[in-house]
């Protein structure tokens, strides 16, 4: 007889949020024999299924990250049902009879598993170029004539300590030995570095995944155990004020200064905006159309009048297919070519070098939370499925304007009276 099986609802975030974490998961049936579980954490919590007829003959293996607290991708964040499909498909494989099987591979590397997982990402995600950038720079070198077989959690966790403690890589001409910056030695410099390892560990992770749910790698388990640096990715972040801005986009060359007018009046993003053709401006209800964003789902970003403003003379006379924005030569802002622009107009503005192009979406964003506007309309505005990515970065400005408010706006009723002693210290001191 089978042991019977406690079950739990797995099924959304909401009800997955009101578990307790504990070391064995939380299970939930497929089918006879077949189990969901959820190994509930302190973070995010995994995926797991069990198969087996009885209590002596369970296998367990974890199929993947919940997607509590980042949007399921298929890949290593899965929602509920996207687990529910993997694990009947990794039972499926596992139940196979032993004579079916291939034969085993040639020895497998590490080169060979990004090599792989890369080609996948160029038609899958949109963060591609950035992955293989990566990898060509902070894992190849270190790993890549590694076989997968003879990776250790200690060999995997020198590595990764062994990025956040080197300074990061600077612009070096080809055919130089690359030049880096020296070693983190501030807070701030330490959290990044760290936060430049977390997201190199991700995509070693995940070309590992890959491999492995092909059948490359035996096991998941080196992986694993391997744990990403923990609260480094809290930065400060850095937007402008309405002084700061007007400086900005009165520093800029003509063409980067239309580029910037409309990043700060939509939120957008570099990419966004360079694909933006005439058509996707709507005159009629003020929104403009991105086609297609970094999560893949295109959007309307609403405009102020302002911003309306901008995009009726950006858009006169134009052809529904010409591009809106371009360089002073006609070509679109493609890849890199703001980057220089915008670190000499910043610099003329006296605004720092970490004003970067990206702040622009942090300004508006930034500003709108600060003004009163709902998270949930921001996110909306800016991309994002849900409030999380916003309220982890902007909640703090709700707070304070929700306090400012109320000390405006709540009622004053006049019925205490002015204190008449001064304390020696102040409330709180």
């Amino acid at each position: 007889m089978p042991r019977p099986v406690s079950e739990t609802r797995l099924d959304t975030r909401a009800v997955r949020a009101k578990l307790k974490p504990q070391p064995k998961p939380y299970w939930r049936s497929i089918e006879t024999g077949l189990h969901i579980g959820y190994r509930k954490s302190a973070g995010a919590g995994a995926w797991v299924v069990r198969w087996g007829t009885n209590a002596s003959d369970y296998k367990t293996q974890t199929i993947g990250r919940s997607d509590d607290e980042h949007d399921a991708d298929g890949r290593g964040t899965l929602s509920y049902q996207q687990a529910v499909d993997l694990a009947r498909k990794t039972v499926a494989i596992a139940r196979r009879p032993a004579e079916a099987e291939p034969e085993p591979k040639a020895p497998f590397t590490v080169r060979d598993a990004v090599t792989e997982y890369l080609r996948w990402a160029d038609t899958h995600t949109k963060s591609a170029a950035d992955t293989r950038l990566r990898a060509d720079a902070l894992i190849l070198p270190m790993l890549g004539d590694k076989l997968c077989a003879d990776l250790t959690p200690r060999l995997l966790a020198e590595w990764r300590d062994g990025i956040a403690a080197t300074g990061r890589r600077l612009r070096t001409k080809i055919g130089v030995e690359q030049r880096t910056a020296a070693a983190p030695d501030t807070p701030d410099a330490i959290r990044r570095r760290r936060s430049t390892a977390n997201r190199t560990l991700t995509i070693l992770k995940a070309a590992l995944n890959h491999a492995w749910r092909h059948g490359d790698i035996a096991s998941d388990e080196t992986w694993r155990r391997v744990q990403p640096f923990e609260g480094v990715d809290h930065a400060r972040i850095r937007y402008l004020s309405i002084a700061e801005a007007t400086r900005l986009v009165n520093a800029c060359d003509f063409d980067l200064r239309l580029l910037v007018q409309a990043a700060l009046v939509t939120g957008a993003r570099r990419g966004e905006l360079a694909a933006m053709l005439a058509q996707d401006f709507n005159p009629d209800n003020s929104t403009v159309h991105i086609r297609e964003s970094k999560s893949g789902k295109p959007r309307h970003v609403v405009l102020t009048d302002e911003g309306a403003r901008l995009f009726v003379a950006m858009t006169a006379g134009k052809a529904p297919e010409d591009p809106i924005f371009t360089r002073a030569d006609g070509h679109r802002w493609d890849k890199a070519y703001h980057i220089r622009p915008m670190q000499e107009a910043a610099a003329r503005a006296k605004l720092g070098s970490e004003v970067t192009f990206h702040i622009l979406r942090h300004t508006w964003a930034s500003l709108a939370v600060m003004n009163g506007v709902p998270l949930m309309v921001v996110a909306d505005n800016l991309g994002h499925a849900d409030t999380r990515m916003v309220e982890k970065h902007y909640g703090h400005l709700a707070e304070s304007y929700k306090a400012k408010l109320i000390r405006e706006k709540a009622p004053t009723f006049g019925i205490v009276a002015a204190p008449t002693v001064t304390p020696l210290r102040k409330p709180g001191a």
